[in-house]
This record gives structure tokens, C-alpha cells and sequence, in this order.
């Protein structure tokens, strides 16, 4: 039986740290649960998962649904589009089948695009290559988590570009379980012989159809920061999730924007070589940051001490203590995280 290929291209940057990461893992297992019990599905869906984020690199490759096992997603810092798209590109050119005289090649592959910002690297040759050579072949689904995406980028790959946000209760079951319906309506599909649908009917109240992409970005969404334990010397990973607050006094009001802590995250070595290599100078001042978590590791007070290096460690009050980063020996006092106007610190591409 010819074959329904399915691309899964995961955002693994640094913004989905934590709940986020989590939900995508354990909706990659649903889907396969739902995918298993469907005999059109188990004859002809074979499935691949693409991960990205500083780096991108084939996770799973095309394999049959009944031996595909959903794999840990990694986390990096970046989200390079680009890389994410020539890593498809070079998957679908080893492992799908084209038609030739003698024998009939695979169905048109179907790819579902997942990101929640914008791209870090410069996308721009690798959506031109996949707009000339790759976008008649197969039918991509691009699916914005929030409204930090990127939606212009997306517009330029596909017709078909989707915005979730996870605003309630059950909003993400739902979305999965609209996912898993997609592929298997399509695998009926061509299991009658047709072409596999472009995209299935949108269950409206999870997800919206972006028809026309909007003439400015959108606001970054959260703020991450790389830091070590000064005990374990292990990385770990704090995020900021934008919020706005209302200031008002007897003449005017105004909506102020902050970020918030969302939490302090163990991390992999892996990460590192998961995070773009290229050095940035993207810094963020510390009076905009709201909140300093202790360290996921050895319980120190604040994971939010910076060394003269710029790095990020963790301390249990003032003195002198050895930064993991540079080893060397750095007395800390108390009182400089409340500066008047704080201070900059480099964070992350997200």
C-alpha cells in the first residue's frame, strides 16, 4: 500500500520550557494512541518528528505508525526557521517515495509546522527553496501556539496557517484530539484512493484561520535567562512571561508592560548543543524583570546572582562564591539587584 507521509516540525526553543514542552510530548502520544486504533491509519500513516530550535535535526524519521514511539523533545536556545525547513526539505528528499515509470511513489506528504515565536536565523532562502521546489509536493499546516508567532513569516510558506491559543480548560485536549482527526481523515482518504484532503473542517473555538498576515510583529512574549548552580555547576533555565499593568492617576491611564516570573527550570547539557552557537548581544535590563526564583538544584536563595563574566549563578546570601561559569572567585553584596534602574543582563533568543 502506498504510503501517507507525516512530518511533525516541533518549535523546541527556550519559550516552550516546562508545561509547554511537556503538553506537545504528551500530545505526540495521543495522537499515536488514536492513530493505532484506526485501520486506515495503521496501513497507511508513517510518521517523522523534526525538531528545532538553535540548531534543527530529524528526531524520528519516517517510520510506520504501529513502531513509531514519541520521543523526549530537547530544548535550545534560538528558533532557526530556516535550519527547521532544510532539515524537512533534506528528510522528505531521503525518505519519501516519487512516482516513477514502474512503480507508484508515496502520497503527498503532509507537514504540520508548530512554533510559538519568531525565527532567530533569517529563514528567507529556505522558504524560497521550499516554495519552488517543495510546496506543490506536499501540503504544510502551519500552526502559531499564541500570538507571538510570527504570523507574516508563516504566510510566506503556506495558505494555510492556524492560530492556537490555549485560553481555557480542555482547550489543548481539544486541539490535539482536532490534530489527530486531520491525519486520520486524510489517511481515509487516500485510502479510497483520493488525495488526502489540504485541511480538514477547524473546530473554531480552539483555532482560527489567519488569512491575511499582520503588518507588524508581535510583542515578545516572555524573556529567558541561562544560568548554573554554583554547587552542581548543572544549567538551568528562568523564564518571564509578559504581563501589562494599568498606571493611572487623575489625568490619564496607561497600560505598562512587565515580565513576570513563570518559573526556574533544571536544564540538559544538551541544551547547549540544541541552542544557536552564534554569539548575540541581546540584553534586557533588570527593573522590567518581576520576581527572582531560588535554584531548582541546591535550594540557594536566588538563582539570579551575575557574575563579572555576565553570567548567571546561584547564591545563598552575600560573600564570595565561585562562579561555574568562569571559576573565578566573585564577591557578591547585597543591594545590587535593587538598583535604582537595575541593570542589563543577556537573555536568550527564545
Amino acid at each position: 500500500m502506498r504510503r501517507l507521509p507525516v512530518f511533525f516540525v516541533l518549535d523546541c526553543s527556550e519559550s516552550m520550557v516546562g508545561e509547554n514542552l511537556k503538553k506537545m510530548e504528551d500530545g505526540l502520544q495521543a495522537i499515536v494512541r488514536t492513530l493505532r486504533a484506526d485501520p486506515h491509519a495503521l496501513e497507511s500513516v508513517y510518521l517523522s518528528v523534526v525538531a528545532f530550535a538553535g540548531i534543527a535535526r530529524t528526531v524520528v524519521p519516517l517510520v510506520e505508525v504501529c513502531s513509531f514511539y514519541p520521543p523526549k523533545l530537547p530544548l535550545g536556545g534560538g528558533t532557526n526557521l530556516g535550519a527547521a525547513l532544510g532539515a524537512l526539505m533534506a528528510e522528505i528528499d531521503k525518505n519519501v517515495l516519487r512516482t516513477t515509470a514502474d512503480r507508484k511513489g508515496d502520497w503527498k506528504p503532509i507537514v504540520y509546522l508548530f512554533t510559538d515565536g519568531r525565527p532567530t536565523d533569517d529563514p528567507s532562502a529556505a522558504i524560497d527553496e521550499w516554495n519552488v521546489q517543495y510546496a506543490r509536493k506536499a501540503t504544510m499546516v502551519a500552526v502559531a501556539l499564541g500570538k507571538s508567532a510570527d504570523l507574516s513569516v508563516l504566510c510566506r510558506l503556506t495558505e494555510h496557517v492556524l492560530v492556537f491559543e490555549d485560553s481555557g480548560e480542555g482547550d489543548f485536549r481539544k486541539f490535539v484530539n482536532w490534530v489527530t482527526a486531520s491525519v486520520v481523515a486524510q489517511s481515509r482518504s487516500v485510502g479510497e484512493g483520493a488525495e488526502a484532503q489540504a485541511i480538514p473542517h477547524l473546530d473554531e473555538s480552539i483555532l482560527s484561520l489567519v488569512k491575511e498576515a499582520p503588518s507588524t510583529l508581535a510583542d515578545e512574549a516572555c524573556v529567558t535567562l541561562v544560568g548554573r548552580c554554583q554547587k552542581t555547576r548543572k544549567p538551568y533555565l528562568i523564564k518571564y512571561d509578559r504581563a501589562t499593568q494599568e498606571v493611572a492617576t487623575r489625568d490619564f491611564k496607561v497600560q505598562v508592560s512587565r515580565f513576570d516570573i513563570a518559573g526556574c527550570y533544571p536544564l540538559d547539557e544538551e541544551y547547549f548543543i540544541w541552542s544557536d552557537a552564534r554569539a548575540t548581544d541581546i540584553r534586557i535590563n533588570t527593573s522590567e524583570l518581576v520576581g527572582t526564583p531560588g535554584c531548582p538544584y541546591c535550594g540557594n536563595a536566588t538563582a539570579f546572582a551575575v557574575c563579572d563574566c555576565g553570567k548567571l549563578m546561584c547564591i545563598n546570601a552575600p560573600g564570595n562564591a565561585r562562579c561555574p561559569w568562569c571559576e573565578k572567585t566573585v564577591a557578591f553584596a547585597p543591594g545590587r539587584s535593587g538598583e535604582e534602574g537595575g541593570f542589563d543582563v543577556e537573555r536568550g533568543r527564545g
